[in-house]
């Protein structure tokens, strides 16, 4: 068995994620590319490459495979995340340097026009919080599939349920019909490390998934069998790229800006429901964060926007 087996294996068995194809081939490549041309240490090679394969299982969670669409805050956001999961900074400035690389050999390669680590700072100069939106912002993201085409139902309905739930992209494009109990207005998810939870769905979302189960799902299955409940036009399951690619296009279509992901979703459902009152417990719960402390990242987003208010709105703030 070679060693790019043995890691590739090893991280499956701990992470429970396959590379996407593409993702896959540039990580084979990255390792080569250091391994035979950079005469990089095989040590050297193993560290670099679960490095890079961490970080491409954290883009197909969280965000876009295509490395035309990273910037500088897509590294910084996986480099975050490292850190709110107790990773030192030794270890991140490590994660950084392997990523650095990476932007390198995509440039040569013309994969990119410009290396998107090149202004990154040092990870304890990092001061950046979950990006969000406002409601108003989200509101017009949600309403912006307008139309009665299957897509634009099938669109409206997984935006509404994300904002809803804040699921994860990949627990989305994974959701089977047996997983969600429209009466009761409950959904059953099922997150990283095989742990699964109860979370429930507002009106806004149940209404717009019962339209699209009811009209524009029979219209993409094309006669077809599926159990999961978004499809694509071509009546398969839903995929990140496709997903991803829907989020931009309705966004710009709202004129909301083109730096919204599905994660925003995900970041907005907590830093809202906590603003309105919910508690920090119940977030987690709904998130399917294992440390509190994960969660209690969006309090720092929602006090920064009370401090706002007051010194906006105070007679002496």
């Amino acid at each position: 068995m070679t060693k790019e087996k043995v890691s590739t294996e090893d991280h499956e068995k701990n992470h429970g994620v396959s590379l996407d194809a593409r993702l896959a081939d540039t990580l084979r490549t990255f390792r080569d590319f250091l391994l035979i041309e950079r005469r990089r240490a095989i040590n050297t090679v193993e560290s670099y490459g679960r490095d890079i394969e961490s970080f491409f299982c954290w883009l197909q969670e969280n965000e876009d495979v295509s490395p035309a669409n990273w910037s500088k805050n897509t590294v910084i956001d996986y480099l975050k995340d490292m850190r709110e999961k107790g990773k030192s900074d030794t270890t991140l400035r490590r994660h950084l340097a392997s990523i650095r690389a990476l932007a390198r050999l995509l440039v040569r390669d013309g994969e990119i026009k410009e290396d998107f680590t090149a202004d990154i700072v040092q990870p304890s100069k990092w001061k950046r919080l979950p990006k969000t939106l406002s409601q108003e912002d989200m509101s017009r993201i949600l309403l912006a599939p307008d139309d009665k085409t299957p897509q634009a139902v099938r669109d409206r309905a997984m935006f509404e349920l994300l904002y809803a739930t804040g699921m994860r992209v990949s627990e989305i494009i994974r959701l089977q019909l047996n997983q969600i109990e429209l009466e009761s207005g409950f959904c059953i998810v099922h997150g990283k490390g095989d742990k699964s939870r109860l979370v429930p769905i507002g009106d806004a979302a149940k209404e717009m998934l019962a339209d699209y189960l009811d009209t524009a799902r029979l219209s993409l299955l094309r006669a077809r069998r599926s159990d999961y409940v978004f499809l694509t036009s071509r009546g398969g399951p839903m995929t990140r790229q496709a997903f991803w690619a829907r989020v931009k296009r309705w966004a710009k279509e709202a004129g909301v800006g083109k730096n919204v992901s599905p994660h925003v979703f995900r970041h907005s459902f907590a830093t809202h429901l906590l603003s309105h009152g919910a508690d920090l417990r119940a977030v987690q719960a709904m998130l399917g964060h294992s440390d509190i402390s994960t969660t209690e990242v969006y309090t720092h987003v929602d006090r920064q926007k009370l401090r706002g208010l007051l010194d906006k709105s105070h007679p002496r703030g």
